[in-house]
């Protein structure tokens, strides 16, 4: 490995972390706990159909913000996966990414934090879809896993800045 791969490969790991950390903050630190007031929802795409029908302007700009909340969140795990495993097949990759968000809904369940809701799982697992498919796509076009390592690379150090600022500066407001 040359030193331009190790110092790219740091680099990539690094922002796979921060990701990580900030997924945790997200979905388990960014929200209060109500353990007397826990919501869960098993009915496939219910909340989401209760969103699009929803009467007011903020309830549709909130359905908007957590459908492509759940979805977004999820498509960096989509490319990382195949890029750091060796399995690079879609259903391994796809199964991982529904049974960790699966196992996020329960610990929000059982902790009372947020909403635990089917349609968040299905929602996280069409981001990490399409994560995947993103990754297959750099696949087919660079015809080589290092140029896509690569450009995995430079697509994270440069989207991460704006991913900070809309995370922490307009949603959080921090």
């Amino acid at each position: 490995m040359s030193k331009r791969e190790r110092i790219e490969t740091v680099i990539l790991y690094g922002i796979f972390a921060f990701y990580m950390m900030l997924i945790i903050k997200i979905l388990f630190l960014s929200r209060v706990s109500h353990l007397e007031h826990r919501s869960i929802n098993l009915i496939p795409f219910e909340s989401i159909a209760a969103f699009v029908s929803g009467s007011t302007a903020n309830l549709k700009t909130f359905a908007f913000g957590n459908v492509a909340g759940n979805i977004l969140i999820f498509v960096p795990l989509g490319v990382y996966l195949p890029l750091f495993k060796q399995d690079k097949r879609m259903k391994t990759n796809l199964s991982f990414i529904l049974i960790t968000s699966l196992v996020v809904e329960i610990i929000q369940g059982l902790v009372g934090i947020g909403t635990s809701d089917i349609d968040d799982i299905i929602l996280n697992g069409l981001g990490g879809c399409i994560g995947i498919l993103g990754y297959k796509l750099l696949l087919i076009l660079f015809r080589n896993e290092k140029r896509v390592h690569t450009a995995v690379t430079i697509l994270s150090v440069l989207g991460l800045p704006a991913i900070l600022f809309y995370l922490f500066m307009v949603k959080m407001r921090f």
